[in-house]
């Protein structure tokens, strides 16, 4: 049983090159009801999302030859022309000095590695129900 609070029946595409990141999205977040997509280039997550879209998509801020902030603004270009959905964005940060890429990339919650898994459950709730974070 999951703790009251804890995002449920969702689909998560993590995009992140790092094994560790990945390990840790996913075991923070597994659950019967939760789905994941892995990406491990940032240019991969556009077509990804076009084939299935996402409830959230977790983007490291490094991925391989596209970053984060890259790919959130990619899509977020996408979405204001109509070409793709709109999709919820959490995105891993390296440092605290990464936040302002977080805020202008538009993403809508972000984090500072490394994190505990009762923060990042905090901030996927936080983001899918639509209520912006940051830690």
């Amino acid at each position: 049983m999951q703790p009251a609070g804890i995002v449920r029946d969702v689909h998560i595409l993590v995009a992140a090159d790092a094994d560790h990141v990945i390990n840790d999205v996913t075991n923070a977040l597994s659950g019967p009801e939760t789905s994941f997509t892995i990406v491990r280039e940032g240019r991969d997550v556009t077509p990804v999302v076009a084939n299935r879209t996402p409830d959230l998509a977790i983007l490291d801020l490094q991925i391989g030859s596209m970053g984060g902030m890259a790919v959130t603004m990619a899509l977020r270009l996408d979405a204001s022309a109509g070409k793709a959905p709109d999709v919820r964005i959490l995105m891993l940060l390296d440092r605290e000095a990464d936040i302002h890429l977080a805020k202008r990339s538009a993403a809508n919650g972000w984090l500072v590695k490394p994190f505990d898994a009762l923060t990042l459950q905090s901030a996927v709730t936080a983001v899918v129900t639509e209520s912006t974070v940051a830690g």
